[in-house]
């Protein structure tokens, strides 16, 4: 499986409840250290608010994920938020649901929907696209074989996420996990080359 969904950017929601008021902000991640900046960004716009609740999914696997209550009552926010996440079958997104207090106690349950349609709704908003997994490799090579690097890199049409030429040379790209073995294989065939598979994403 090298394919995946998530949304292509990011998409704002809201729910109102007895004056309460929940906005929901869902974003496209690739790592936890990204959607800690997303929250902290919010938690600096939004620092008058009382709750900052949220869940994020990361990768292929069912155990990348997080969600936390922020201080609402145990599993009435994160977890119906991450909820949402799963019934869209969704993965490198992440949602901070803001959460202003009315004046009234909803209760738990009054707590887990207004969360979960929060959610909803910022998802509902959201352009959920098919993603495909690709191998992001590191080449490290003299500046003298430069010009056969590049051309192969061309050749092969390969996504470059980074480069620095210099003495010594470095450049990063990505490419589709399926056919990453075969351009590998021949990229090592350049004498002087050194690769490194640096993460999947």
């Amino acid at each position: 499986m090298d394919t995946y969904l998530t949304i292509s950017s990011a998409s704002q929601g809201i729910y109102k409840e007895k004056g309460s008021k929940f906005l929901a902000f869902a974003f496209p991640i690739f790592s936890e250290e990204e959607f800690k900046n997303h929250l902290s960004h919010l938690k600096k716009e939004y620092h008058d608010a009382r709750h900052h609740c949220y869940a994020f999914k990361l990768g292929l696997t069912e155990n990348e994920y997080r969600y936390s209550d922020d201080g609402e009552p145990n599993n009435s926010a994160g977890k119906p938020i991450y909820g949402q996440i799963l019934s869209k079958n969704l993965t490198n997104v992440g949602i901070v649901v803001v959460r202003y207090f009315g004046g009234t106690k909803l209760g738990v349950g009054g707590l887990v929907t207004a969360y979960k349609e929060a959610a909803a709704d910022t998802l509902q908003n959201a352009t959920i696209i098919n993603r495909t997994v690709n191998n992001f490799y590191q080449i490290l090579f003299d500046y003298a074989i430069m010009s056969d690097v590049m051309n192969f890199i061309k050749k092969q049409n390969l996504k470059v996420s980074k480069q620095i030429f210099e003495e010594h040379c470095l450049v990063e790209f990505g490419i589709r996990k399926t056919e990453a073995n075969s351009v590998v294989n021949e990229l090592e065939k350049i004498n002087g080359i050194n690769i490194k598979l640096v993460r999947n994403q």
